[in-house]
């Protein structure tokens, strides 16, 4: 069976999605509290500030993920919530909140997973340059080491950073997420930098202050190509438009990961740098290349490709009326076969499918039950690929489904649902969906309920 025995099935969430908003509780703001106050920038007019109210319901929410029979959970944690203005004083009733969690779920039989960052930057560290100031990299450091020794004995991994693509590419540079921002492509290159320094710092951190013998990692946007056809041109076509970056982009994956894994830009990035008005310190690289132990991806949908005349990948258009999400993401299962094996090929370490699902709109209906027959369906697909990646040979150490509960799906407010779990937002009820049952029964078989 391809799913080893200590494969690690999970679900996960992000702290200001599902918690309800720091400030509310004592804590700081973030630039998703003040984003969501400007106008036409959430597209129902919503905000996080209660969300799925996780924050005093989350005894009920665990309980809840002890009968799915959910054995790992990745939580985000909210920076704000424990450094209200992002460096300086701790709020306890922060830390407390965590502590409590995490040892509740314990209890329950579900090991924590830790992501530090998942995009609610702290809105007093926005105040002082945000990712554009080289010091947030030692804010960051410094709430790491906090967050770290009061937790650091029972979390099973740690994650530094969710989707920098995100953050940096749609929170500053086209500004459809918080902060807002659109910048140049210099101010986007030195964020990103400072970002990258972020990241190897936290690393350092954790080794530094973790008591247990827990993984280290990060979660980027898994953007790759797929190849339109098995053959071994349209493959090499579609592993080397995974790599090759022949110009400045946000999004490509080398720009984050070559640095991480091998401590440095590729070609492309190091002429750019060249024109930029600010220059990476010496030993930033050495910062950033801290050594890792899997590498975690956000896989929902790519691109396929075929190799043209010259051997270079050409896109193939999507079908026309092919099946697509409720983002109108195209569902391509196979992206969680290619993904995994052109990582582990070239990067060398497990992977861990740190995000993957799909978005929906659900509802109860009159029987009392959500029916999600869709998801079921696409997860039960995209699967099949991930197992069929471990069959030949790619070692993947864990899956985490997004999401656990609907929540505040960013600048879509709440129209889009997500999770194994309906939450009716208005009463804060819960009800397992489907799809929740279908997953509990799919991992006490450890993946044999494939179909």
């Amino acid at each position: 069976m391809p799913f080893p025995a200590d494969f690690r099935w999970g679900v996960a969430t992000a702290s200001y999605q599902i918690e309800g908003s720091p400030y509310k509780a004592g804590g700081g703001h973030s630039v998703w509290d003040m984003f969501c106050r400007r106008p036409g920038k959430i597209a129902d007019g919503s905000n996080g500030d209660v969300a799925c109210d996780h924050f005093n319901r989350f005894r009920d929410d665990v309980a809840l993920m002890k009968e799915l029979g959910i054995p790992n959970y990745r939580m985000s944690i909210a920076w704000p919530r424990i450094l209200p203005n992002g460096t300086g004083k701790v709020d306890e009733k922060g830390l407390e909140f965590y502590d409590q969690l995490i040892d509740a779920l314990l209890e329950s039989g579900v090991n924590p997973h830790v992501t530090l960052y998942h995009w609610d930057t702290p809105w007093n560290v926005y105040l002082r340059g945000g990712w554009l100031n080289r010091e947030i990299s030692d804010w960051f450091a410094d709430y790491s080491e906090i967050v770290v020794k009061r937790l650091g004995d029972r979390v099973a991994s740690w994650m530094t950073l969710n989707e920098p693509q995100c953050f940096i590419g749609l929170g500053m540079e086209n500004g459809h997420h918080a902060p807002g921002d659109k910048l140049g492509q210099q101010e986007i290159l030195w964020a990103s930098h400072n970002a990258l320094l972020a990241h190897g710092k936290s690393i350092q951190a954790i080794r530094a202050n973790a008591k247990a013998d827990a993984r280290v990692g990060w979660a980027p946007v898994g953007s790759c190509s797929l190849p339109a056809t098995n053959s071994r041109e349209d493959v090499e076509a579609a592993r080397n438009a995974t790599f090759e970056m022949t110009k400045f982009d946000t999004w490509a994956t080398p720009f984050w990961s070559d640095p991480v894994f091998f401590g440095k830009y590729p070609a492309a990035v190091d002429e750019f740098w060249s024109t930029c008005y600010r220059q990476p310190e010496a030993g930033d690289m050495a910062i950033i290349q801290q050594p890792l132990d899997f590498y975690g991806a956000n896989i929902y949908h790519s691109g396929h490709v075929l190799a043209g005349a010259d051997g270079k990948a050409e896109e193939v258009a999507y079908p026309q009326g092919g099946a697509r999400t409720i983002y109108h993401w195209p569902i391509t299962p196979d992206a969680l076969y290619w993904g995994p094996k052109f990582f582990y090929e070239r990067y060398g370490k497990p992977i861990v499918i740190t995000e993957n699902g799909m978005g929906l709109s659900d509802w109860v209906q009159t029987d009392g039950k959500v029916h999600d027959p869709q998801r079921i369906d696409y997860l039960n697909r995209y699967l099949k690929e991930l197992e069929r990646a471990m069959a030949d040979g790619v070692k993947v150490d864990g899956y985490f489904q997004w999401s656990f509960m609907d929540n505040f799906e960013w600048n879509e407010g709440y129209r889009f649902r997500f999770g194994l779990v309906h939450v009716d937002y208005q009463t804060q009820v819960r009800t397992p969906k489907d799809s929740a049952y279908w997953y509990r029964d799919l991992i006490e078989s450890n993946g044999a309920t494939l179909a």
